[in-house]
């Protein structure tokens, strides 16, 4: 007899500390499993579910953190229902209310009752008012016992219930531009989108949606059944499950994935979720991915709040911390987590506060506008090193950080934009590492810098090399005490760079 049923869903959240509020903490359900993402280990994956993480309960997320919104539209999972016991729909009312979170509802759909509210990144979610039994009951009452259905937009909606009935879904009836099709457990509703936009992914947009199979066989004859179909893929050994990719002909991602070996294959029931996983073929920067992913706090653990600020920001405390704060400002195209690694190797026991720069170009993150390699848009730095500057006070108010503590350090574009900091508001930022780093002010203003001091380490064979030591006498013109270095790299950062930070700190 096939296995039937939705095993989990996956959507997108850009802010993990939310998501994990509203999931593990509003809706009731435990966070069963977090790991770096197979596809990118840099990018955190959370899964929730019922007690055990049964498949069929699970909703899992990857965390875009600070990431743009996606668009709903068709070729898109654009809805998940979770059922909940029929009599605790007025409860939930009430919790929501309290909560401050808007719910549409009771009405009734299919003779069900429904709720709808949305999750902080504006995820659509549908709370069905039905009587099954948990597999592993939660200790909320009223918490979700598992998936009750998705709903898919389509706008060949034909097609794709018949695309779906493949894994063991069969058509109800229909009701308004909707077909119900069920399992033996769940739920698939198809929508017809004719005439909507497309999907475009993002947070608040759910990725894709994933079958139950029985085993690795199942997976396999599924595969060879699709295997006239464009853009299938290979069967993928995800640890916890082995599962296959596919597009319905809406344009929709589906995963048909082994109930075994489960959550429970690295981590005991009773622990579940506690533990950071990085993927297998990882393993030899797990520490430096431990730094990169984003740290949350769960419902009722001790928790650190993140400010609302002018830049995104990421901070890393560690389990012994010496009171000092190393504020990281990335290079091109890089974001507030890519320093980490170095930084935590230069001071293990600093807080670290990355940052993101601003302005981007064509999608990558900068922290100015520039006209071409070496020209720089110099209204744009002074707006942004203003910018900068009030977010710096911010945090040092908001987080509570000792300014006297406090050592800045930037890569190449963001060592530029340091430099500039430096000089026009040099009550900021006290002391510096600046790597690859040129003048990016044509003027220098005139400001004392007097007790501001920094680290320049340029490589020596950097094509953009011949350009730091302007930055050098600027700094130094003003008062302030430079020393810099040519370490034995391009561009690139090296161990080198590691070594006379550490040296230069005192550490």
């Amino acid at each position: 007899m096939m296995t039937t049923g939705i095993h989990h869903v996956t959507g997108i959240t850009a802010n993990v500390q939310a998501n994990v509020d509203f999931y593990a903490g509003f809706l009731g359900l435990r966070l069963v499993k977090r790991t770096g993402g197979y596809e990118d280990a840099e990018q955190l994956h959370l899964f929730y579910g019922d007690a055990a993480g049964s498949p069929g309960s699970l909703v899992s997320f990857l965390v875009w953190e600070g990431g743009g919104r996606g668009r709903a539209g068709h070729g898109q999972v654009a809805e998940i229902g979770f059922a909940v016991p029929s009599a605790s729909i007025g409860d939930w009312i009430t919790r929501a209310m309290s909560a401050q979170i808007t719910v549409e509802g009771p009405k009734r759909e299919f003779g069900e009752p429904v709720l709808r509210l949305k999750d902080p990144d504006g995820l659509n979610i549908k709370l069905v008012g039905i009587d099954r039994k948990s597999q592993a009951p939660l200790p909320d009452a009223n918490a979700p016992t598992h998936i009750h259905s998705v709903t898919l937009l389509s706008e060949t909606p034909d097609k794709t219930a018949e695309f779906v009935s493949r894994f063991g879904y069969r058509e109800e009836r229909v009701e308004g531009a909707v077909h119900r099709l069920v399992s033996d457990s769940d739920v698939v509703d198809v929508r017809d989108a004719s005439g909507f936009v497309p999907s475009v992914s993002g947070a608040g947009i759910l990725d894709h949606v994933a079958f139950r199979a029985s085993d690795v066989g199942a997976v396999r004859e599924m595969r060879l059944a699709m295997k006239g179909i464009a853009g299938i893929t290979n069967v993928h050994d995800r640890k916890y499950f082995l599962s296959l990719y596919v597009r319905e002909p809406a344009g929709t991602l589906i995963e048909y994935a082994t109930d075994a070996p489960g959550l429970t294959v690295d981590e005991p029931p009773e622990h579940l979720g506690e533990t950071l996983f990085v993927p297998s073929h990882d393993m030899n920067r797990a520490e430096d991915l431990k730094l990169i992913l984003p740290q949350f706090a769960l419902p009722g653990e001790e928790r650190f709040p993140m400010r609302d600020l002018p830049f995104i920001h990421r901070f890393h405390q560690p389990e012994d911390p010496d009171g000092s704060t190393i504020v990281l400002l990335h290079g091109t195209g890089g974001n507030e987590s890519d320093l980490m690694p170095m930084a935590h190797k230069i001071n293990p026991r600093a807080t670290l506060l990355g940052v993101r720069g601003r302005s981007t170009e064509e999608g990558i993150n900068r922290w100015f506008r520039r006209f071409d390699a070496v020209t720089y848009d110099q209204a744009d730095i002074r707006a942004e090193a203003e910018a900068f500057a009030a977010f710096v006070e911010g945090a040092i108010t908001g987080y509570g950080l000792d300014p006297q503590s406090m050592t800045f350090l930037g890569y190449s574009n963001g060592a530029n934009l340091l430099g500039a900091v430096m000089q026009l508001h040099p009550h900021i930022v006290r002391r510096a590492i600046l790597l690859r780093s040129v003048h990016a002010l044509t003027d220098s203003p005139a400001n004392d810098l007097a007790g501001l001091s920094a680290l320049m380490l340029n490589g020596a064979d950097d094509p953009f090399g011949s350009l730091s030591p302007a930055l050098d006498l600027a700094l130094r013109n003003g008062g302030a005490t430079v020393d810099a270095h040519t370490v034995s790299a391009g561009h690139e950062l090296t161990s080198e760079d590691i070594d006379r930070a550490k040296e230069w700190l005192g550490l």
